[in-house]
This record gives structure tokens, C-alpha cells and sequence, in this order.
């Protein structure tokens, strides 16, 4: 019998303060107290992978006696103390805009949190999106918390073999031992919760993160009271098959909900990033039936309208699928208590609920019962509309009720040191205050070129000397020879053109698009007056076998005698490799497959680091480039032979290094600055640096989606959910009746061609059957054709009922020619209510042409508009 106990840092009372300000991770995006915790001791800091509570614990007692009567020490923990609680107290973006707005609690669950490199409980961008949307909240004074699972090996860590194969291995975690506190009561004793996952009870204990205002909560499967198989549910982020996959989300979304209402924080708003969080809501309704005697439609009402969801995944294959038994195994017990038949409760993940074949999907799940959704970028926005459309069928697409907010990231945690030095001084020192400020980036104008290309020196000429140590290391871990590690040592040069590409190595991001003509390739790298250099990090999922190949094609490319110098792969790719790449690379190349990129962000921290991007059009970029800032490699075409596209636009990445990059950075004047190279550097800062930050992110997301929210969730939930209840009680009066309407007919005014700048008059008879008309909206929805007559970037015009015509009602409204050419209109009806989340909720629509309470097809009626 083995009796745990847990050591903690023993430090003095006067250095209490330091155990205060590494147990909020706010210092991670402070500089001064990252530079307190290097000051303490360098080489243990860096051994400690940078992770202060690893450091106050192993710190020899001497050096804590010095530090507490090192008054230079001192001053400095105080000044960073004093820093951090200004940020705790000072009032907020959120206060001076919200304060109003009713009382707020906001949610955010997510599968994976990447705050640091000393909490590796984080994957790739998914999770670093998340710890930025975090850290911006709390800059911005969100009353949030997030929720996720504290897995005891977080994600894999990589190593290659000596042919360039990645294997894995994991780490356990010691949690006491990172900046994480275990969740008390009052009495001392862990906050628990019980999850009933398929045929047993889990107990999941709570660890807490504090991120400056902000806490996140992450479950913890592993105690000896759970069955073995249980204990393994938080070991390892996206590890294991199909059914650790449910069972991990079922603990994250039900079992989170259950940890925040036992923490005492019932939300008002629940943000799914991504789907893995989806049964969430399931749990939401299930508790508003038990507490307030609803049904599963009226709760369904109420929590929909306080349901956020953010979707990340373009690829359908990238969604999560179960098969229906497997969900029944697992959450089979669960159903009676949403008094659903099995068969109702399937079909709320599937897209067609009548299709037994389907498999149950949740981000299905997280559409169905989240009223507010969205994507990561314009185009992703739009390809979500295209990939989901069969759950809104009869809906033009450009009209189905997923928005888009393009991401963005945490400027405090990605900008260099050498950067905010010189941003301080010429953007005025409270420039990080308002980082969407465009006025305040346009000042980036004003730094001198000298100055500007000397802080990108040293960043570049930093990078290699970390580039440099890796190597080392990855070297000596093979046996390697004395002559192989002088080459790692001697590896890259600092003032040669430097290309970064490091992401997940998904076979669809084309790692290897710049390696597809290897002679034109070494042409580049090798050219005498003016080289270039290339650095590659990244992760492939352990069961991606394309993706490995990948990788060990871009070491063996490495390893060749005569490219040795010039292209260099890192082994283990995390926050702090991440930080070094965005920061010192002159170059950020991203070619995934079009339109397979979400969004990115790496190229956003590249971006304020005065990187340029060369970047397929996908993803954000589509909405950054604007010809100055960057490069875009093609004109975001899309194709369908991927070969021919992949060679072609291979052709064009090596036409803009060989014409445009290249030239433009070794081009340098008298002085040895590249003017030209800096003016696109200052125009990348500027137009992307205001954008492209998680403060504008969060901000949107609160003034669209949260604060709306709260509004809507509280208007249903007043007086005992009199709302909720009416409102379900519409709709099944709705899905009852509505087979009876029908458009009887649609006139125009007049069938002649129409001038810009004139109007043309419609009247629809609609023969509601029971409804009134104040249950529909009649619309008509018009714009120019296509060559395929469908209609383009379309308009909704509402028509207004005039009068009864029999047992029908006229409806009438006006359509402006606003341009010439061959347009298209098209009426339709459906169910209306004014405090809907979308219009397209209830789930019914019926189009001039169909029969009667028949969903249609779009019918175009042409109207040719001349000149």
C-alpha cells in the first residue's frame, strides 16, 4: 500500500509573492515577470521548460535566503505583483460596455487548452485558438471560465528515428507540480462529480488554472475509487479509438456541466468549441425539466438561446461520428431522463433524423440545440453553410444560419520582446490597451527602417542559435558522430533569408508542396549571392501514416550532404518552439490544399513579428491579403485534379521566391537595409496587426453572440419560463397545421424590362389555413443569375400582408433594380416569430411552385434589368 502525499515550493514570506504570480498565468504574456522568474535562476528555468512552480520547488534554499535580501530583486517582484493585481482590479472593456446588460455567465468548453508550454495538455491550433480566446477574455473582463479535461499525458511528445520515422512517447503530468490547484471546499475535501458512462458511475475530481481573471476547470478521471478502464478516460488528449473518444466527451460536456453547477457557477451562456463538448446542452435541458417541470421542447427553447457553437473543421471526415449503438451503449441509460424515444434522441445528431443508416454526429448535435453558430473565417463561413446545408434543405445556402467570425490571436503572448520595445516606443506605451486600434498600428509607419530591420536581425539570428541547441540535442540522442554534431552546431546562418513552415502534419496542409521539384529547390537554397533557408516543425497524429511520410521525407531531404545547411526539421513541436519560429522567420509558408484551412493562426503571430507570409488563398488569408502585405501563392483557385494543382501551384511558389521574395530581400541599399522588404513588413503589421487579434475575436463574439445570448436566454426564462413554454407551443402548432399553407399565386406589375433605379411591385396570395398572418413571413428573395439561372449574392425583401382575397391573404412588396442585367426572384413562406434566433428555426419553408406545406427547390422567376 502505497500513501500519496504531495510536496509543495517552500518559500520565504518575502518571496510569498512569487508562488502568487506563477500560479496566474497571466505572467506568461507579462515580459517583466517572465524576466523575474529567468532571473532567479537561468539554466533551472529553462530545464524547468519553463514552468515556475517546477522552479520554486527545486531552487537550493541558499539561492531563495539570497533573493530575499536582493533589494534589486525585490523591487522587481513587487513591481510585478503590483502589476498583476492592477490587472485583477482595474475596470474592463466588458464593465464600461455590458454593465448593463444583465447578469452574465459565460462558459467556454473546450477539448483542449494551449496557455503554455509548461501545461502540455494542449494538441495544436484548436487548443492555442482556445488559451488565446481565454487570455483576451481576461484582458477584456469577461465574467468566463473555461472547462476541459486534465489528461495525464496530454498529447504526445515527438522524436525520429534515424531514418526520419516520428515516434511518440508520453510523459505523465505531475499536476502538483505545474500551475494547477487542486479544487477544495470549505471543509478542505476535493470537489468531486459522478458521471454515469455507459455501465458505470465515473468520479472526476476538479483541477484549477487561473489565467488573470479567468479560471479554468479540467476533470480528472484518474482515482483509484474509478474501474481501471475509467481512470483512462483524461490519460491522453485524442488517444484511443472511437469509443475513448465518447467516453471523453461525455465527461467534458455532461460531466462539465455538473462541475460548474457544483463550483456554484450555473451559466447563462455555454460556448462548444467545436463539438466535443456537444452533450453539454443535453445535460442543460435534462436539468431544466428536472428543476422546472418543462418538456424537452420548452427546455430545449431556453437552452438553445444561451448555446454558442464554433465549428473549426472544413473536412467531414474531421467531425466526430458515432455508430447509433455505440451510443447507446453509452449514453442509452441517459435518454429516458430527456423523455425521448431512442429514435428522437438519434436523431438529433443525425442530419436527416429519419435515416437510421446515419451515424450520430456531434457538431449535428451542437447545430441542432445551439441557436447562435459560427465559423472561423469568411470562406470557412461559407464552406460550414455548404458542408451542413442538408439540415436546412430547401434553404439557399447563403442564407442558413452559420455566421462567421474570423479568428484571431493574443497579441500580448506571440509578439517578441525586440517587437514591443519598439512598439512602445513609437505606438505610445499604452498601445497593448487597445490592440484593434487601427489608428494606433498606422503608426508602425513611423519606425525607422534601421531599427526595424536590426530587431528582425536579432530575432532571426536568436532563432538560429535555438535551432542550433535542438539540433544538438536530437543529434546526441542518435549516437550521432563528431562530425554530425559540428554540422548541428554549425547548422543555418543568421543572415540568410529564413522560411518557417510548422504546423500539423495533415497530408492536406502539403508540407511538402516546396519539395515537389527538388533540383529548382536546391537552385534556391543554394544560391551563392542570395540563399535561403528552410526550418520545419510539426506533429503528425500518431495513426497518420501519410502524415509521418511526410516528415521523414523532409529529414532525409535534411540530411543530404549538400542541403545539410539549409533545410533543418524540429523535433517536438510545442508553444515555445512555436513562439521562436513566428518570431524570428523572415518567411511564414503556408500551402494547404484549398479549401481545406479553416482559418490559421499561425500566420497571424508571424504577421505582428514583421514575418511575411506566403500563403495559399485560404483560411484567413483570403481576408488579410491585399497585394502589399504578403504574397498569395495563385488567385484562390480550387481544383479538381489534385496533382495538376499541386504541381501548378508548386510552380507558382517557386516563380514568386525566384522573382519577388528573394529579390525583394536582398535587395538592400547603401546601409544594408532592404526598404522595399520593410515597407511590405510595415504593411503586413499594419493591416493585419489590428485585425487578426483575439481582443477583436472576443469582442465580436460577446457583441454578437454572448450578450444576445444572455438576453434571449433571459427573456425565456422569465416568469417560470412563460416564454419558453409559448414558444413550443407555437412550434407544434406550426408542425401541426403547416401542411395547409400554400402560395396560391404571384403576380408582378409588370412583365416589361425594368430601368436601374426603378422598383418592381409583387403580390403573393397565400391561403394560410388556421395561421394568422402575423405566425408567417412571406419573402421574396431576389438578385442576379448565374449562367446556371441560380441567384447570386442574394436579397430578402419582406412582403406585408394588405388584404383578405377569399380565404387567402394578399401580401405585397417591392423589388429595387439596382443593377443590369438578367435577376431572378423567387417567393417563399414560412413560420415567423420575432424572438427567434433564425428565422429558419422552426424547420419549415414553403416555395412559390411546391404543393402544399412542400419544401421546394429554389424557383427563379427571371426579370431582365437594362441599363
Amino acid at each position: 500500500m502505497i500513501h500519496k502525499y504531495t510536496v509543495v515550493p517552500r518559500v520565504p514570506e518575502r518571496l510569498r509573492a512569487l508562488l502568487e504570480i506563477a500560479r496566474n498565468l497571466w505572467w506568461t504574456w507579462n515580459r517583466n515577470a517572465v524576466a523575474l522568474f529567468r532571473r532567479i535562476d537561468l539554466n533551472l528555468w529553462e530545464d524547468s521548460h519553463h514552468n515556475p512552480i517546477a522552479l520554486l520547488g527545486a531552487i537550493e534554499p541558499e539561492r531563495l535566503k539570497a533573493l530575499q535580501e536582493d533589494e534589486a530583486f525585490l523591487a522587481h517582484m513587487d513591481a510585478v505583483e503590483a502589476d498583476l493585481q492592477s490587472h485583477l482590479a482595474s475596470s474592463t472593456w466588458y464593465e464600461k460596455a455590458y454593465s448593463r446588460s444583465g447578469e452574465a455567465r459565460i462558459a467556454y468548453f473546450s477539448a483542449e487548452f494551449g496557455l503554455h508550454e509548461s501545461l502540455p495538455i494542449y494538441s495544436g491550433g484548436l487548443g492555442l485558438l482556445a488559451g488565446d480566446h481565454i487570455k483576451s477574455s481576461a484582458d477584456l473582463g469577461l465574467p468566463l471560465v473555461g472547462v476541459s479535461l486534465a489528461y495525464h499525458q496530454g498529447y504526445n511528445h515527438q522524436y525520429l528515428s534515424s531514418d526520419g520515422w516520428q515516434l511518440e512517447q508520453y510523459a505523465d503530468n505531475d499536476f502538483s507540480n505545474m500551475p494547477m490547484t487542486l479544487v477544495k471546499d470549505a471543509q478542505g475535501q476535493e470537489v468531486r462529480i459522478d458521471v454515469r458512462i455507459g455501465p458505470r458511475d465515473v468520479t472526476a475530481r476538479l483541477w484549477k488554472v487561473q489565467v488573470g481573471r479567468v479560471p479554468i476547470y479540467f476533470l480528472d478521471a484518474n482515482l483509484p475509487v474509478n474501474d481501471s478502464q475509467d481512470r483512462e478516460i483524461t490519460k491522453r488528449l485524442y488517444g484511443g479509438d472511437l469509443e475513448m473518444r465518447i467516453r471523453q466527451e461525455i465527461l467534458l460536456g455532461i460531466g462539465g456541466m455538473r462541475a460548474l453547477l457544483r463550483l456554484g457557477y450555473p451559466p447563462t451562456v455555454c460556448h462548444m468549441n467545436e463539438g466535443h463538448s456537444a452533450f453539454l446542452a443535453l445535460e442543460r435541458i435534462r436539468l431544466l425539466m428536472e428543476s422546472s417541470g418543462l418538456s424537452f421542447d420548452e427546455a430545449r427553447e431556453a437552452v438553445g438561446a444561451g448555446t454558442v457553437f464554433t465549428t473549426h473543421t472544413p473536412v467531414p471526415a474531421g467531425n466526430d461520428r458515432f455508430p447509433s449503438s455505440l451510443v447507446l451503449d453509452y449514453v442509452g441509460d441517459y435518454i429516458p431522463s430527456l423523455q425521448l424515444s431512442v429514435e428522437e434522441f438519434l436523431g438529433l445528431g443525425r442530419e436527416d433524423p429519419a435515416d437510421e443508416n446515419e451515424h450520430f454526429c456531434m457538431t449535428v448535435l451542437a447545430l441542432r440545440l445551439a441557436s447562435n453558430a459560427n465559423g472561423v473565417s469568411e470562406l470557412h463561413g461559407s464552406i460550414s453553410r455548404n458542408m451542413w446545408k442538408k439540415m436546412w434543405p430547401a434553404v439557399p445556402e447563403q442564407e442558413i444560419p452559420i455566421r462567421h467570425i474570423t479568428n484571431g490571436v493574443h497579441t500580448h503572448t506571440w509578439l517578441s520582446d525586440e517587437f514591443s520595445r519598439l512598439f512602445e516606443r513609437y505606438l505610445g506605451p499604452h498601445w497593448l490597451n487597445d490592440p484593434v486600434n487601427i489608428d494606433v498600428w498606422s503608426c508602425v509607419a513611423e519606425i525607422p527602417d534601421n531599427e526595424l530591420w536590426r530587431a528582425k536581425e536579432h530575432l532571426r539570428a536568436r532563432l538560429v542559435s535555438f535551432v542550433r541547441k535542438r539540433l544538438k540535442t536530437q543529434a546526441h540522442r542518435l549516437g550521432a558522430s563528431h562530425n554530425k554534431m559540428l554540422v548541428a552546431e554549425e547548422a543555418l546562418d543568421p543572415e540568410t533569408l529564413t522560411i518557417g513552415f510548422a504546423r500539423r502534419f495533415a497530408t492536406y496542409k502539403r508540407a511538402n508542396l516546396i519539395l515537389r521539384d527538388t533540383e529548382r529547390l536546391k537552385r534556391i537554397l543554394l544560391d551563392k549571392d542570395c540563399p535561403v533557408q528552410l526550418i520545419f516543425a510539426g506533429k503528425a497524429h500518431p495513426q497518420d501514416q501519410p502524415g509521418k511520410e511526410l516528415i521523414r521525407q523532409i529529414v532525409q531531404l535534411a540530411k543530404s550532404e549538400e542541403l545539410q545547411n539549409r533545410i533543418v526539421f524540429i523535433e517536438d513541436y510545442d508553444i515555445d518552439v512555436a513562439r521562436m519560429l513566428v518570431q524570428g522567420v523572415d518567411v511564414w509558408l503556408n500551402t494547404p490544399r484549398r479549401p481545406f484551412e479553416a482559418s490559421g493562426t499561425s500566420g497571424m503571430k508571424a504577421a505582428m513579428n514583421g514575418s511575411l507570409n506566403v500563403s495559399i488563398l485560404d483560411g484567413w488569408w483570403c481576408e488579410a491579403y491585399d497585394g502589399e502585405n504578403g504574397w498569395a501563392i495563385g488567385a484562390g483557385e480550387e481544383f479538381k485534379d489534385r496533382d495538376y494543382q499541386d504541381w501548378m501551384e508548386s510552380e507558382m511558389l517557386y516563380d514568386l521566391l525566384d522573382k519577388e521574395v528573394i529579390p525583394f530581400f536582398y535587395d538592400r541599399g547603401p546601409d544594408g537595409v532592404p526598404r522595399e522588404w520593410l515597407s511590405r513588413m510595415k504593411a503586413s503589421m499594419m493591416t493585419c496587426g489590428p485585425q487578426f487579434n483575439t481582443s477583436r475575436m472576443v469582442q465580436e463574439y460577446t457583441e454578437q453572440m454572448y450578450v444576445p445570448a444572455v438576453i434571449q436566454a433571459a427573456a425565456l426564462a422569465r416568469n417560470e419560463f412563460v416564454l419558453s413554454r409559448d414558444v413550443a407551443a407555437w412550434k407544434r402548432r406550426i408542425q401541426e397545421t403547416w401542411g395547409k399553407v400554400k402560395i396560391v399565386s404571384v403576380t408582378a406589375d409588370t412583365t416589361d424590362e425594368l430601368a436601374v433605379g426603378g422598383d418592381l411591385g409583387l403580390e403573393a396570395l397565400v391561403d394560410l389555413g388556421p395561421l394568422a398572418p402575423e405566425d408567417v413571413a412571406v419573402e421574396v428573395i431576389f438578385g442576379q443569375l448565374d449562367s446556371k439561372e441560380d441567384i447570386q449574392d442574394v436579397e430578402v425583401v419582406a412582403l406585408q400582408p394588405q388584404r383578405n382575397d377569399d380565404d387567402a391573404t394578399v401580401f405585397r412588396g417591392i423589388i429595387p433594380c439596382r443593377r443590369a442585367g438578367q435577376h431572378g426572384f423567387a417567393v417563399r413562406v414560412l413560420p415567423f416569430r420575432h424572438d427567434l434566433n433564425s428565422k429558419f428555426e422552426p424547420g419549415f419553408l414553403t416555395w412559390w411552385g411546391g404543393g402544399e406545406g412542400e419544401v421546394m427547390p429554389n424557383i427563379a422567376q427571371k426579370v431582365g434589368v437594362s441599363p
